[in-house]
Protein backbone atom coordinates (compact mmCIF):
# COMPACT_ATOMS: atom_id res chain seq x y z
CA UNK A 1 0.00 0.00 0.00
CA UNK A 2 1.32 3.41 -0.90
CA UNK A 3 4.28 2.14 -2.38
CA UNK A 4 4.61 5.14 -4.89
CA UNK A 5 7.60 8.06 -3.70
CA UNK A 6 5.95 11.39 -2.69
CA UNK A 7 6.66 14.13 -5.13
CA UNK A 8 7.55 18.00 -3.77
CA UNK A 9 7.81 19.32 -7.29
CA UNK A 10 5.74 22.84 -8.02
CA UNK A 11 3.97 20.57 -10.92
CA UNK A 12 2.83 18.23 -8.53
CA UNK A 13 0.18 19.83 -6.64
CA UNK A 14 -1.78 18.10 -3.40
CA UNK A 15 -4.95 17.59 -2.01
CA UNK A 16 -5.57 18.70 1.63
CA UNK A 17 -7.32 17.03 4.51
CA UNK A 18 -11.01 18.12 4.32
CA UNK A 19 -12.79 17.43 7.15
CA UNK A 20 -15.95 15.61 5.78
CA UNK A 21 -15.09 15.90 2.40
CA UNK A 22 -11.65 14.04 1.08
CA UNK A 23 -12.89 10.68 1.36
CA UNK A 24 -11.54 8.00 -1.00
CA UNK A 25 -14.23 8.86 -3.82
CA UNK A 26 -13.38 12.49 -3.58
CA UNK A 27 -9.54 12.02 -3.79
CA UNK A 28 -10.31 9.68 -6.62
CA UNK A 29 -11.78 12.56 -8.21
CA UNK A 30 -9.20 14.93 -7.76
CA UNK A 31 -6.62 12.62 -8.88
CA UNK A 32 -7.90 12.31 -12.21
CA UNK A 33 -7.89 15.51 -12.82
CA UNK A 34 -4.05 15.46 -11.52
CA UNK A 35 -3.62 15.46 -8.06
CA UNK A 36 -0.32 13.81 -7.30
CA UNK A 37 -0.25 13.46 -3.46
CA UNK A 38 -3.83 13.05 -1.50
CA UNK A 39 -4.57 12.82 2.32
CA UNK A 40 -6.98 11.85 4.18
CA UNK A 41 -9.28 13.30 6.28
CA UNK A 42 -8.30 13.97 9.80
CA UNK A 43 -7.86 10.60 11.94
CA UNK A 44 -7.89 10.88 15.80
CA UNK A 45 -5.46 9.24 16.76
CA UNK A 46 -8.10 7.78 20.20
CA UNK A 47 -10.57 6.87 17.94
CA UNK A 48 -8.38 4.81 15.86
CA UNK A 49 -7.15 3.19 19.23
CA UNK A 50 -10.14 2.84 20.30
CA UNK A 51 -11.68 1.23 17.75
CA UNK A 52 -14.53 3.40 16.15
CA UNK A 53 -16.40 2.22 12.61
CA UNK A 54 -16.41 6.32 11.82
CA UNK A 55 -12.73 6.34 11.88
CA UNK A 56 -11.84 3.07 9.83
CA UNK A 57 -14.42 4.48 7.56
CA UNK A 58 -12.33 7.51 7.26
CA UNK A 59 -9.16 4.88 6.38
CA UNK A 60 -10.63 3.16 2.86
CA UNK A 61 -8.64 3.65 0.75
CA UNK A 62 -7.63 1.73 -2.70
CA UNK A 63 -4.67 0.85 -5.30
CA UNK A 64 -5.60 3.91 -7.29
CA UNK A 65 -5.39 6.00 -4.46
CA UNK A 66 -1.59 6.30 -3.88
CA UNK A 67 0.62 7.90 -2.82
CA UNK A 68 -1.55 8.40 0.13
CA UNK A 69 -0.44 10.51 3.23
CA UNK A 70 -2.58 9.76 6.51
CA UNK A 71 -3.29 12.69 8.90
CA UNK A 72 -3.24 11.92 11.98
CA UNK A 73 -4.43 14.56 15.10
CA UNK A 74 -3.95 13.97 18.97
CA UNK A 75 -2.23 15.64 21.88
CA UNK A 76 -1.03 12.60 23.89
CA UNK A 77 2.58 11.12 22.44
CA UNK A 78 1.45 7.38 24.18
CA UNK A 79 -1.75 7.44 21.86
CA UNK A 80 -0.52 9.18 18.71
CA UNK A 81 2.47 6.27 18.43
CA UNK A 82 -0.03 3.19 18.73
CA UNK A 83 -2.40 4.71 16.26
CA UNK A 84 0.86 4.94 13.55
CA UNK A 85 1.53 0.89 14.78
CA UNK A 86 -1.56 0.38 14.03
CA UNK A 87 -1.40 2.42 10.67
CA UNK A 88 2.00 0.66 9.68
CA UNK A 89 0.20 -2.77 10.50
CA UNK A 90 -2.62 -2.14 7.92
CA UNK A 91 0.17 -1.20 5.30
CA UNK A 92 -0.27 2.26 5.20
CA UNK A 93 3.20 4.20 5.11
CA UNK A 94 3.29 8.53 4.93
CA UNK A 95 2.08 10.36 7.76
CA UNK A 96 1.15 13.68 8.95
CA UNK A 97 0.80 15.08 11.99
CA UNK A 98 -2.19 18.37 12.16
CA UNK A 99 -1.02 21.34 14.10
CA UNK A 100 -2.98 23.79 12.00
CA UNK A 101 -6.56 22.88 12.72
CA UNK A 102 -8.37 25.66 14.80
CA UNK A 103 -11.26 24.46 15.17
CA UNK A 104 -12.48 24.61 18.93
CA UNK A 105 -13.84 21.00 19.33
CA UNK A 106 -10.07 19.55 17.92
CA UNK A 107 -8.42 22.61 20.19
CA UNK A 108 -10.29 21.83 23.17
CA UNK A 109 -8.51 18.53 23.50
CA UNK A 110 -4.95 20.15 23.11
CA UNK A 111 -4.62 18.75 19.70
CA UNK A 112 -4.78 20.53 16.30
CA UNK A 113 -3.34 23.86 16.27
CA UNK A 114 -3.58 24.16 20.05
CA UNK A 115 0.20 22.20 20.12
CA UNK A 116 1.37 25.30 19.16
CA UNK A 117 1.59 26.15 22.81
CA UNK A 118 2.63 23.47 23.73
CA UNK A 119 5.73 22.88 21.72
CA UNK A 120 7.06 20.16 23.72
CA UNK A 121 4.37 17.80 23.53
CA UNK A 122 4.48 18.36 19.68
CA UNK A 123 8.11 17.87 19.22
CA UNK A 124 7.72 14.58 21.57
CA UNK A 125 4.76 13.82 19.01
CA UNK A 126 6.49 14.02 16.49
CA UNK A 127 9.70 12.43 17.25
CA UNK A 128 7.40 9.32 18.39
CA UNK A 129 6.08 9.34 15.32
CA UNK A 130 9.62 9.71 12.93
CA UNK A 131 10.74 6.76 15.56
CA UNK A 132 8.25 4.28 14.18
CA UNK A 133 7.49 5.58 10.85
CA UNK A 134 11.38 6.23 9.76
CA UNK A 135 13.23 8.67 7.54
CA UNK A 136 11.32 10.16 4.81
CA UNK A 137 7.73 9.63 6.36
CA UNK A 138 6.27 11.73 8.39
CA UNK A 139 5.37 15.76 7.88
CA UNK A 140 4.07 18.45 9.82
CA UNK A 141 1.30 20.71 8.99
CA UNK A 142 1.63 24.08 11.31
CA UNK A 143 0.28 27.50 11.61
CA UNK A 144 2.48 30.90 12.19
CA UNK A 145 1.84 30.28 16.01
CA UNK A 146 -1.43 30.51 18.35
CA UNK A 147 -1.95 34.10 18.48
CA UNK A 148 0.97 36.17 17.55
CA UNK A 149 2.32 38.94 17.95
CA UNK A 150 5.63 37.24 16.98
CA UNK A 151 5.32 34.17 14.61
CA UNK A 152 7.12 31.46 15.86
CA UNK A 153 6.77 28.90 12.35
CA UNK A 154 10.72 29.11 11.66
CA UNK A 155 11.95 28.16 14.91
CA UNK A 156 9.53 25.68 14.95
CA UNK A 157 10.13 24.45 11.69
CA UNK A 158 13.88 23.97 12.64
CA UNK A 159 13.45 21.90 15.23
CA UNK A 160 10.59 19.50 13.35
CA UNK A 161 13.74 19.20 10.65
CA UNK A 162 16.26 18.42 13.21
CA UNK A 163 13.90 15.94 15.02
CA UNK A 164 13.56 13.79 11.84
CA UNK A 165 9.93 15.77 10.13
CA UNK A 166 10.53 15.07 6.30
CA UNK A 167 8.74 18.30 5.25
CA UNK A 168 6.33 21.17 6.87
CA UNK A 169 3.14 22.59 5.34
CA UNK A 170 2.23 26.13 6.47
CA UNK A 171 -1.21 27.91 6.58
CA UNK A 172 0.54 31.51 6.91
CA UNK A 173 -2.22 32.30 9.17
CA UNK A 174 -2.20 32.05 13.02
CA UNK A 175 -4.55 29.73 14.93
CA UNK A 176 -6.71 32.21 16.84
CA UNK A 177 -7.56 33.91 13.19
CA UNK A 178 -9.20 30.87 11.76
CA UNK A 179 -9.63 31.39 7.85
CA UNK A 180 -10.27 35.06 8.36
CA UNK A 181 -7.76 38.16 7.16
CA UNK A 182 -5.22 37.29 4.54
CA UNK A 183 -2.57 33.80 4.42
CA UNK A 184 0.80 35.87 4.50
CA UNK A 185 2.56 34.26 1.88
CA UNK A 186 5.74 35.92 2.53
CA UNK A 187 6.11 33.75 5.77
CA UNK A 188 6.24 30.98 3.91
CA UNK A 189 8.98 32.29 1.97
CA UNK A 190 10.87 33.04 5.06
CA UNK A 191 10.41 29.21 6.01
CA UNK A 192 11.60 27.94 3.19
CA UNK A 193 14.95 29.78 3.03
CA UNK A 194 15.40 28.71 6.99
CA UNK A 195 14.94 24.86 5.82
CA UNK A 196 16.51 22.44 4.03
CA UNK A 197 13.63 19.69 3.82
CA UNK A 198 10.62 20.57 1.71
CA UNK A 199 7.91 23.33 2.52
CA UNK A 200 4.49 22.71 1.15
CA UNK A 201 2.20 26.35 1.29
CA UNK A 202 -1.33 26.42 1.82
CA UNK A 203 -4.03 29.06 2.92
CA UNK A 204 -5.98 30.98 0.13
CA UNK A 205 -5.20 28.90 -2.97
CA UNK A 206 -9.00 29.16 -4.20
CA UNK A 207 -7.64 28.65 -7.20
CA UNK A 208 -5.17 27.24 -10.16
CA UNK A 209 -4.06 30.67 -10.92
CA UNK A 210 -3.31 31.67 -7.02
CA UNK A 211 -1.82 28.65 -6.49
CA UNK A 212 0.84 29.05 -8.99
CA UNK A 213 1.26 32.91 -8.27
CA UNK A 214 2.20 31.74 -4.23
CA UNK A 215 4.60 28.87 -5.75
CA UNK A 216 6.12 32.34 -8.40
CA UNK A 217 6.64 34.25 -5.64
CA UNK A 218 7.49 32.21 -2.66
CA UNK A 219 9.73 29.90 -4.14
CA UNK A 220 8.20 26.69 -2.19
CA UNK A 221 8.16 23.27 -3.42
CA UNK A 222 4.70 22.66 -4.05
CA UNK A 223 1.26 23.88 -2.80
CA UNK A 224 -1.90 22.10 -0.96
CA UNK A 225 -5.21 22.99 -2.17
CA UNK A 226 -8.02 22.83 0.33
CA UNK A 227 -11.27 25.43 -0.27
CA UNK A 228 -10.09 25.47 -3.84
CA UNK A 229 -9.71 21.63 -4.35
CA UNK A 230 -13.49 21.33 -2.60
CA UNK A 231 -14.76 24.01 -4.98
CA UNK A 232 -13.33 22.71 -8.06
CA UNK A 233 -11.77 19.62 -8.12
CA UNK A 234 -10.08 20.23 -11.44
CA UNK A 235 -8.11 22.80 -9.92
CA UNK A 236 -4.87 20.16 -10.53
CA UNK A 237 -5.71 20.23 -13.80
CA UNK A 238 -6.17 23.62 -14.39
CA UNK A 239 -2.82 24.23 -12.22
CA UNK A 240 -0.51 22.08 -14.67
CA UNK A 241 -2.36 23.71 -17.52
CA UNK A 242 -1.03 27.18 -16.60
CA UNK A 243 2.45 25.69 -16.15
CA UNK A 244 2.14 23.97 -19.52
CA UNK A 245 2.03 20.64 -18.70
CA UNK A 246 -1.51 19.81 -20.06
CA UNK A 247 -4.39 21.17 -21.69
CA UNK A 248 -6.50 23.72 -20.81
CA UNK A 249 -9.90 22.83 -19.31
CA UNK A 250 -13.14 24.26 -19.72
CA UNK A 251 -14.28 27.11 -17.77
CA UNK A 252 -15.15 26.25 -14.62
CA UNK A 253 -19.23 27.20 -14.97
CA UNK A 254 -19.10 25.46 -18.48
CA UNK A 255 -22.40 23.04 -17.49
CA UNK A 256 -20.90 20.37 -19.51
CA UNK A 257 -17.88 20.13 -17.92
CA UNK A 258 -19.49 20.53 -14.30
CA UNK A 259 -22.26 17.41 -14.81
CA UNK A 260 -19.34 14.84 -16.64
CA UNK A 261 -17.31 15.70 -13.33
CA UNK A 262 -20.63 15.05 -10.86
CA UNK A 263 -21.30 11.73 -12.40
CA UNK A 264 -18.18 10.62 -12.35
CA UNK A 265 -18.00 11.30 -8.58
CA UNK A 266 -21.01 9.77 -8.43
CA UNK A 267 -19.98 6.87 -10.05
CA UNK A 268 -17.03 6.41 -7.34
CA UNK A 269 -19.14 6.80 -4.65
CA UNK A 270 -21.17 4.16 -5.63
CA UNK A 271 -18.55 2.05 -6.24
CA UNK A 272 -16.39 2.69 -3.16
CA UNK A 273 -18.52 4.03 -0.85
CA UNK A 274 -21.84 3.34 1.48
CA UNK A 275 -24.14 3.83 -1.03
CA UNK A 276 -26.67 6.19 1.27
CA UNK A 277 -24.24 8.30 2.81
CA UNK A 278 -22.83 8.88 -0.44
CA UNK A 279 -25.80 9.95 -1.51
CA UNK A 280 -26.56 12.51 1.25
CA UNK A 281 -22.68 13.79 0.61
CA UNK A 282 -23.52 14.38 -2.72
CA UNK A 283 -26.31 16.50 -1.76
CA UNK A 284 -23.40 19.00 0.17
CA UNK A 285 -20.83 18.59 -2.61
CA UNK A 286 -22.64 19.25 -5.81
CA UNK A 287 -23.59 22.79 -4.79
CA UNK A 288 -20.31 23.76 -4.02
CA UNK A 289 -19.02 22.99 -7.50
CA UNK A 290 -22.19 24.86 -9.28
CA UNK A 291 -21.26 28.29 -7.44
CA UNK A 292 -21.44 30.14 -10.55
CA UNK A 293 -24.15 27.86 -12.06
CA UNK A 294 -27.33 30.16 -12.90
CA UNK A 295 -29.92 28.32 -10.86
CA UNK A 296 -27.80 27.02 -8.09
CA UNK A 297 -30.50 28.09 -5.67
CA UNK A 298 -33.06 26.10 -7.13
CA UNK A 299 -30.80 23.13 -7.91
CA UNK A 300 -29.73 23.20 -4.02
CA UNK A 301 -34.13 23.01 -3.43
CA UNK A 302 -33.72 20.20 -5.94
CA UNK A 303 -30.57 18.26 -3.68
CA UNK A 304 -32.60 18.56 -0.75
CA UNK A 305 -35.43 16.54 -1.37
CA UNK A 306 -32.82 14.02 -3.42
CA UNK A 307 -34.14 10.56 -1.65
CA UNK A 308 -32.37 8.02 -4.48
CA UNK A 309 -29.65 8.20 -6.98
CA UNK A 310 -32.39 8.00 -9.86
CA UNK A 311 -33.75 11.47 -8.46
CA UNK A 312 -29.84 12.76 -8.39
CA UNK A 313 -29.95 11.62 -11.94
CA UNK A 314 -32.87 13.39 -12.97
CA UNK A 315 -31.73 16.66 -11.06
CA UNK A 316 -28.27 16.11 -12.98
CA UNK A 317 -29.75 16.29 -16.03
CA UNK A 318 -32.31 19.14 -15.66
CA UNK A 319 -28.57 21.10 -15.03
CA UNK A 320 -27.22 19.81 -17.74
CA UNK A 321 -30.44 21.03 -19.94
CA UNK A 322 -29.72 24.73 -17.92
CA UNK A 323 -31.95 26.23 -15.42
CA UNK A 324 -33.35 24.18 -12.85
CA UNK A 325 -37.14 24.46 -12.60
CA UNK A 326 -38.81 23.61 -9.22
Amino acid sequence: MNSLHLDFSPDRPWLAPLAGFSDLPFRLLCRTYGCTVACTEMISAKGLVYGGQGTADLLATSPEDAPLVVQLFGAEPAYVGRAMEILLERGFRYFDLNCGCSVRKVTKTGSGAALLRSPATLEEIVRTMVRLGGPDRVGVKIRLGWSGPEPIHVDLGRRLEQIGAAWVTLHPRYARQGFSGQADWARLSELKRALSIPVIGSGDLFSARDGVDCLAETGIDTIMYARGALNDPAVFGRHLALQGKAAPLPDKGDTTHITTMIRTLAELCRTHGNEKTSLLKMRTVVPRFVRETPGVRTLRRHLTCCRSWEQFEEIISLLEQGLPQP
